[in-house]
């Protein structure tokens, strides 16, 4: 067998760019990494294979004429990483190595949807094409479908949620999948790790087959969530002998970055190729872990080591924090009362603590310290980051304010908003409310008037900057036409003529026909819903878009930005209704009286009460799927640790760690919340279902002792990524007017005599 290799590193180590440059040094005939192909099976064969196969020899090296139409197989942690990681290895081989390109759950994805006629042969599935639910539509089938549950309290607990319940047992679901376990364990996995007393099992019982429900359900319509999707992978179509021989055939080579963040099932696929004799190169971080809790297995994936030559890096890049504070401030974590001085003279200004009363003096004097540094020239705004265990919506404006006010942009690094906080959505909900019959009780007043300041908005060419957007309808007047012109109704609400508002000269000539004009296309919209020429609300969406808005050719990229979002969202939602009213009519199961009320209730319902579903859905606070693309094409490899240039960075621990950030200088915001030690919390059920899991009940020492080592690779991660600087950022009170005493409050206890005003480093 050839030698694969596994790279190991902590941050910044150079794990990547040894990654890249193996790649391409492969493709150049210059490495003596080797290559030797055979399928799955046939070792046997081996001598015929290397006779047969034109440049194929036992250690040989892999020209770039022998990779033909089989090309490498390169994955990445996540999406965004992937884009980044492609446009790197394009440009260092200059095009001449093909690869595909993926994350593992993308991999998934493909490979069911490729090889869905193999899959559905072993499931028993009529259905051609499958479709793919996003979260959010995912949640709201599942809660339609297990609607009895919930009502008859099976599928409850005490302080928790609804949403939150079925949100859990479909986590559930897709860790298992994720961690190569099969459904029906699920209860009893629960049962050792938390507990059988009666209530526990019988609830742990409904899980399983509130789970079991919804799987075949999913099957039978041809929906595919990402709990089905990785459940399909590991236990149906990576067994098969045929797709094993397919995806050896393919590929001639694997190479995957930060493992340490897959899935253990991602294992078994690579362990299927090593043993194929398709080499791979695979980096692991042992700091890493982000998503350990989320699905990603650490410890299972590095078992693949086993299997490849070590490749060790050093420890650590010299130029941060990390070598030299690094253990110095996790001794001081563990043990507060440690004689060991928490400065070393080789960084006397590297450690330096803000500390106020209030947490509103603690963001004002934040924000003075930067906009100082800034001033005198020591430091750029690109060059810092904000980095808390949870930012909240208060620490975001305040900041944005205080320093935006100065002149400082502050960036939120992949800032997670509900798509209604946005007018413009809201606006567009109105409109679909004042369309469709029935839904009179979604359309108030305060959302009537919105919706006509925000139609009325267009491009002003007379003012400065010229991309000026100001509406034609203010606020005033669009409260005047809202009490006087708007008619409420449960079935047709509507928009009365102007000439209904005694006064309706006061809106001026403007605003009158501007009112008149959003009227009357609602009316004409309306009439043709009613003579079915709307085909779906998707169409009303478009077209409100196109005639309100031009197409949005003239708004801004956020704006921009999130009406794509609605139309995907949108777009995705009547897919899968359109999918449900096809199959509901004809799905039937004698033994299922339960699936037979669910096809009944999809099949049978009027498109108004679908249209008020989504409007629902999205006004509580639905968090939907970044448009694609989600950044701009054209990114190197330094943009994975390249801030953005617009400004501050602002960012919750979580994503500063996943998009693998370095900064000069970092503020670690709420230094003494107890966020840092319980933020970031795995997922229901997460640590049973990982590989290292006992089998024995999970307490509370197993909770604290993961907290900890969470505790320590964050904090060993964030000196690792930052070069010069750390400002501790505490307030004795939190934003609730309680106390911290979080468990970094012994560093800051010790960095108070540092000063605060900034220093050179």
């Amino acid at each position: 067998m050839p030698s694969s290799q596994w790279i190991t590193g902590r941050a910044r180590s150079g794990k990547t760019t040894t990654l890249i440059n193996t790649l391409r040094e492969w493709g150049e005939g210059h490495s003596p990494f080797s290559i030797e192909y055979v399928a799955l099976g046939d070792h046997q064969k081996l001598g015929e294979q290397q006779k047969n196969q034109r440049n194929i020899q036992g250690q040989s090296r892999l020209e770039p004429s022998n990779l033909g139409s089989r090309g490498v197989l390169v994955f990445a942690a996540t999406g965004d990483n992937r884009m980044v990681l492609a446009d790197a290895i394009l440009q260092q081989t200059r095009g001449q190595v093909p690869f595909d390109s993926a994350t593992p759950l993308g991999f998934f994805e493909t490979e069911i949807n490729l090889f869905w006629p193999l899959v559905a042969q072993a499931i028993g599935s009529t259905i051609a094409f499958p479709l793919r639910l996003r979260p959010e539509t995912e949640q709201e089938l599942a809660t339609r479908l297990w609607q009895a549950d919930l009502d008859q309290g099976q599928l409850q607990q005490d302080g928790v949620r609804d949403y939150y319940m079925v949100r859990r047992t479909l986590d559930l679901w897709q860790l298992a999948a994720s961690a190569g376990i099969s459904l029906s364990d699920i209860p009893q996995i629960l049962k050792q790790g938390i507990g059988e007393e009666d209530v526990l099992a019988a609830r742990w019982d409904c899980m399983g087959a509130v789970l079991q429900r919804w799987s075949n359900w999913c099957v039978e319509q041809g929906l595919l969530t990402y709990g089905l999707i990785s459940d399909l992978y590991w236990r149906v179509l990576l067994p098969h002998p045929l797709y094993q021989r397919q995806l050896c055939r393919r590929y001639r080579a694997v190479f995957a970055d930060d493992v340490d963040e897959y899935p253990a099932i991602a294992r078994q696929l690579f362990t299927i190729l090593l043993q194929a004799g398709i080499p791979g190169v695979f980096t692991f971080n042992p700091d890493g872990g982000i998503r350990l809790g989320l699905g990603a297995d650490p410890d299972d994936m590095s078992e693949l080591a086993n299997l490849c030559d070590a490749v060790p890096l050093a420890d650590r890049a010299t130029d941060t924090l990390a070598p030299d504070l690094g253990d110095r401030l996790w001794q001081r974590i563990i043990d507060p009362f440690t004689l060991e001085p928490l400065i070393v003279e080789a960084s006397p200004a590297s450690v330096h603590c803000i500390r106020t009363v209030s947490r509103a003096e603690l963001l004002r004097q934040m924000a003075d310290v930067i906009a100082t540094a800034i001033a005198d020239g020591e430091i750029t705004a690109h060059e810092i980051a904000i980095i808390g265990p949870g930012v909240d919506a208060i620490a975001r404006y305040a900041l944005r304010e205080m320093l935006g006010s100065r002149g400082i942009a502050v960036e939120s690094l992949n800032e997670q908003q509900a798509i209604a906080s946005s007018s413009t959505i809201r606006a567009l909900l109105t409109l679909m409310g004042l369309v469709y019959p029935g839904l009179g009780r979604l359309v108030d007043r305060e959302a009537v008037a919105e919706m006509l300041v925000v139609m009325s908005q267009r491009p002003d060419m007379n003012a400065v900057p010229s991309n000026t957007i100001t509406p034609r309808i203010d606020p005033v007047r669009a409260g005047l036409i809202v009490d006087h012109c708007f008619k409420p109704d449960p079935l047709h609400p509507e928009l009365l003529p102007v000439e209904s508002f005694a006064r309706w000269d006061r809106l001026g000539y403007q605003g009158t026909q501007t009112y008149s004009d959003i009227r009357q296309w609602i009316a004409t919209q309306r009439q043709q819903q009613y003579d079915r020429l709307l085909p779906n609300p998707v169409t009303l969406l478009d077209r409100a878009i196109q005639y309100f808005f031009v197409g949005g050719s003239h708004l801004p990229y956020d704006r921009l930005a999130i009406l794509r979002e609605l139309m995907e969202t949108a777009q995705h939602y009547w897919d899968v209704e359109a999918r449900l009213r096809q199959r509901g009519s004809g799905a039937r199961s004698p033994s299922s009286p339960a699936h037979d009320l669910a096809h009944d209730r999809f099949s049978q319902e009027p498109m108004a009460n679908t249209v008020g579903r989504f409007i629902q859905l999205l006004r509580n606070g639905t968090i939907t799927a970044d448009p694609y693309p989600t950044r701009t094409l054209g990114k190197t490899l330094d943009a994975l640790a390249k801030p953005p240039d617009q400004g501050i960075t602002l960012a919750t621990l979580f994503q500063y760690r996943a998009n693998r950030l370095t900064h000069r200088w970092q503020f670690w915001l709420d230094a003494g919340s107890s966020l840092w030690l319980t933020g970031g919390e795995p997922l229901f059920g997460a640590p049973l279902l990982l590989h290292s899991w006992s089998g024995r009940l999970w307490t509370e020492a197993n909770e604290q002792q993961a907290s900890q080592e969470r505790l320590r690779r964050n904090l060993m991660e964030l000196l690792g990524r930052t070069t010069a600087r750390v400002y501790l950022c505490h307030s004795d009170l939190a934003t609730g007017g309680y106390e911290q005493a979080g468990p970094l409050l012994p560093l800051v206890e010790q960095a108070i005599a540092i000063p605060t005003s900034p220093l050179s480093p």
